[in-house]
């Protein structure tokens, strides 16, 4: 397949830290590359929550992913503020078009978003959403979408055939994993202690494990979701 050089790739993710969580080490490897990329956030990831600093809270979320975003060397983020852990309650038509317009204005080849088995109901509207508003129409620029996987939703779900994560693209992030637990520093008020399974040592063994089922020291897994090939060479 032939590589495309110095391209627009778009992370589309439910919440701030999902995006570094589920592929930071890919993020910052793209950048290494030369490629430009864009992170869309669909919810705030802070407002569902029951403490009456829920306003306060949004807005250090939002800060959190403008930061982490830096960190990887990602453009500046959007936000759509879309309901947090609420977007059941939305209409999937409003999500698909506020996507479009995303996709419509950034032109990427390669989108990256949330599994559709996660547990997290925001991951599986946001998957719905990004697979419609993505579709293969013609002139679309999209030729790559993959799905990845999040650390507390991923592997919570209810086991099924539908919702099990199995990886078929691993992306070797031995020389940026550093880089993905620094940005997590941005969302330390989001990660636990270990043994949660959001921790950074979580993080670290998950990598590790990744990696060894290719053979390196450590990286992230996707679940290819399509992928359109041009070129046979």
């Amino acid at each position: 397949m032939k590589k495309l050089k110095n391209k627009n790739v778009l992370v589309i993710a439910a919440h701030p830290d999902d995006e570094v969580l589920g592929c930071g080490g890919t993020i910052a490897r793209h950048v290494d590359n030369g490629d430009k990329v864009f992170i869309l956030f669909l919810a705030d990831g802070a407002t569902s929550r029951t403490n009456k600093d829920g306003e306060k809270d949004k807005l250090m979320r939002i800060k959190a992913g403008i930061d982490a975003s830096a960190c990887l060397g990602a453009e500046p983020p959007q936000f759509l503020n879309f309901p947090d852990n609420k977007m059941d309650t939305i209409p999937l038509l409003n999500v698909v078009q506020e996507v479009e317009k995303v996709i419509s204005e950034i032109r990427p080849a390669v989108v990256y978003t949330h599994h559709i088995g996660d547990l997290n109901i925001d991951h599986q509207i946001t998957h719905m959403a990004v697979m419609t508003a993505a579709r293969p129409q013609p002139n679309c620029s999209i030729r790559e979408i993959y799905s990845f996987e999040v650390l507390s939703s991923t592997e919570w779900s209810t086991p099924s055939p539908e919702s099990f994560f199995i990886p078929n693209r691993f992306v070797d992030i031995s020389a940026t994993l550093d880089r993905k637990l620094l940005a997590l520093e941005s969302y330390s008020d989001e990660m636990r202690k270990f043994p949660h399974s959001r921790s950074v040592e979580s993080v670290s063994i998950l990598a590790q494990y990744r990696g060894t089922a290719v053979g390196i020291s450590a990286a992230e897994a996707f679940k290819i979701e399509r992928i359109l090939v041009t070129d046979i060479i």
